[in-house]
């Protein structure tokens, strides 16, 4: 270093030679032992070596999300049919169901595809929490077709008795987890 030491009036400044100290640290991060893929660390918060459930308010954010996802896409299909006049013409029509169709496509995408492949739906990720299946491995899109469109109408159909068995059960668990082997937890470090 061109300065070591240099001492004004008002402060006593002292330039310190940091390039050794990020050389160590820099060998220190290389050095350290790395696991394959296979072995590598889940992103999901533990406690005390248990998987953290997820919340049930939080599931039920996430799953007002997803749907609001859905639900502003036909709402936006409807508006531009009624702007382009309606059932009464071609473009109207066609505006609409172009909306339902997206809301299709979206919601095979977001409740299907996406979770198969990741774990999150829109609503999970943003809430912060992940799909899993019991065993802690990945869910896959069969499984999330099945939780989603299969599981989540039984829930329902039970009068939401599905979907309120996940805040009381001690797994943190609805009707749609437990037909599709699933478990919701949080993401991250907590």
């Amino acid at each position: 270093m061109l300065i070591a030491n240099c001492r004004l009036p008002i402060a006593n400044f002292s330039i310190v030679d940091v390039s050794k100290q990020i050389g160590n640290r820099q060998s220190a991060i290389g050095n350290q032992a790395r696991l394959p893929r296979s072995q590598a660390r889940g992103r999901t918060a533990k406690h005390g070596g248990k998987r953290l459930r997820a919340p049930f308010p939080l599931r039920c954010g996430a799953l007002l999300i997803d749907y609001i996802a859905l639900v502003s896409l036909v709402v936006a299909g409807t508006l531009l049919s009624r702007m382009l006049g309606g059932g009464a013409r071609a473009a109207g029509s066609s505006a609409e169901t172009a909306g339902i169709l997206l809301a299709v496509a979206l919601a095979l995408f977001n409740l299907g595809i996406i979770p198969g492949l990741t774990g999150f739906t829109l609503g999970k990720w943003a809430t912060g929490l992940r799909i899993e299946r019991n065993d802690g491995g990945k869910l896959g899109i069969g499984r999330a077709l099945l939780r989603h469109f299969i599981g989540y109408p039984l829930s329902f159909a039970l009068l939401g008795l599905g979907f309120v068995m996940a805040a009381v059960t001690v797994h943190g668990r609805g009707l749609h987890d437990i037909i599709a082997g699933t478990i919701v937890v949080r993401e991250g470090s907590i």
